[in-house]
C-alpha cells in the first residue's frame, strides 16, 4: 500500500474545516508523480468506492444526527480509516462516488409534518406505526398543504397509506430524526478530512468523483441510494424513482467496496438494494460488493434506540449472499476473489 500523504491532519477528522484546493491539487499532482500513479482511465480492474453519506451532519460531534455507535466516537474513527484506506489505496480505487443525503425543513420524517389531536408535533426519534396513524395518534401537518402543493386529504391519506407500505415490505417504521442534512448548511457537506482525500484522489488519478444526491423528496424516506423507500403515493402516483442506471453502471465495476454512515440505515439499506438488484440479474455478482465493517457504524442514542444488532444481523446476511465483509487495513490484494492487476 502507498503512504498516507503528510498533508492529512489525523487529529483533525471530526472537525470542520476548509479545504486548501490550490495546494492540495499541487501536492496531489507531485505525489502522482512521486508514485508513479497512472491516470484510473488506464486501471485494468475497475474498482469504485462508494461513500455514503459521509457528512458533518452524521460524522461530526455536535451536529444534528452523529453517528457515534455504542463507543461514542463511531463515525469520527471510522473516517480516520476511510481517509488512510483511500490514500494507500490511490492507485489502485478508480473511482469515488460519494452520496449525499439532501433534505429541507418540511419532509415526512422531520416533526413538523406530523401532529397530534393537539398540534404537538412528535419528538424527535418518535417512530410512527400504521397502528399510529390509524388511530390519529399521529397525523399529517395540513398546515404544510399549501408549502407542500398537496391538498390536506391528500396528506392525510398519504401517511396512512405511507405506513402501511413500510410495515408491509418489513421496514423500520417511519421515524421522526431530528432536522438534519439541510441543503445549503454546514451539516450537509462531506466532512473537510473526506472532502479534501477525495479532492486529493480526484487530481493524482484524474477521476472525476460521482456525487449522487438523495432523500429531496418531501413524501418519502430515502436511506437507500438506489431508490426511496416508498415510490408510489396513495392513488399510484409516483414519489422519487429508483436509481437502476446508477445500479447497473456500479456492477460494471469489477469491485465495489462501500463504507459510510450509518451501518444500520443508509449504509444497509444501499447494500441491500444492491443485493436485490444483483438477484435480478445474476447472483454471482454479489461477490463483486465488499463492505468496509470498520468504516461504518450504527445508529445509537444511549437510552433511546439501538440499531448495532440489526445493523450486524444485516451484514450477515449480506455475507451469506456471497458479499465479502473486509477491513480496510487489510490490503486490497490479499481480499477474497479480487484480483487486482498491476
Amino acid at each position: 500500500m502507498l503512504p498516507v500523504p503528510p498533508h492529512f491532519a489525523l487529529k483533525r477528522v471530526g472537525e470542520v474545516w476548509p479545504v486548501l484546493y490550490e495546494e492540495r491539487a499541487r501536492d496531489a499532482e507531485a505525489w502522482a508523480a512521486e508514485h508513479g500513479l497512472r491516470p484510473a482511465a488506464d486501471d485494468a480492474a475497475r474498482i469504485a468506492l462508494v461513500a455514503v453519506d459521509v457528512q458533518n451532519t452524521f460524522c461530526t460531534p455536535g451536529f444534528e444526527l452523529f453517528v457515534g455507535g455504542r463507543s461514542g466516537t463511531g463515525a469520527v474513527d471510522d473516517n480516520v480509516r476511510l481517509c488512510e484506506f483511500l490514500y494507500r489505496n490511490l492507485d489502485t480505487i478508480t473511482q469515488v462516488v460519494p452520496t449525499l443525503d439532501t433534505h429541507q425543513a418540511l419532509q415526512i420524517f422531520h416533526a413538523a409534518y406530523l401532529v397530534d389531536a393537539d398540534g404537538r408535533h412528535p419528538d424527535p426519534y418518535t417512530l410512527v406505526s400504521a397502528e399510529d396513524v390509524e388511530r390519529g395518534r399521529w397525523r399529517f401537518n395540513a398546515a404544510l398543504a399549501d408549502a407542500l402543493g398537496v391538498d390536506p386529504e391528500w396528506g392525510r391519506r398519504h401517511l396512512r397509506h405511507y405506513t402501511r407500505t413500510l410495515r408491509a415490505g418489513g421496514k423500520y417504521d417511519l421515524t421522526v430524526w431530528p432536522y438534519h442534512a439541510l441543503l445549503g448548511g454546514i451539516g450537509h457537506a462531506l466532512v473537510s478530512a473526506v472532502e479534501e482525500a477525495i479532492f486529493f484522489h480526484a487530481l493524482a488519478r484524474t477521476s472525476q468523483p460521482r456525487f449522487e444526491v438523495k432523500g429531496s423528496h418531501p413524501h418519502t424516506e430515502h436511506y437507500s441510494m438506489l431508490g426511496p423507500e416508498v415510490t408510489e403515493g396513495p392513488d399510484g402516483e409516483p414519489l422519487a424513482a429508483d436509481e437502476s442506471p446508477l445500479l447497473d453502471e456500479l456492477l460494471e465495476f469489477d469491485a465495489v467496496i462501500v463504507a459510510g454512515q450509518a451501518k444500520s440505515h443508509c449504509v444497509a439499506w444501499t447494500i441491500d438494494d444492491l443485493l436485490e438488484g444483483v438477484a435480478r440479474r445474476d447472483r454471482s455478482l454479489a461477490e463483486k460488493v465488499y463492505l468496509l465493517e470498520d468504516c461504518t457504524s450504527p445508529v445509537v442514542v444511549p437510552g433511546v434506540v439501538d440499531y448495532t444488532d440489526a445493523a450486524d444481523d444485516a451484514f450477515r446476511r449480506f455475507a451469506e449472499a456471497g458479499m465479502h465483509v473486509v477491513r480496510s487495513t487489510d490490503p486490497i490484494e490479499s481480499w477474497p476473489g479480487l484480483r487486482v492487476a498491476a
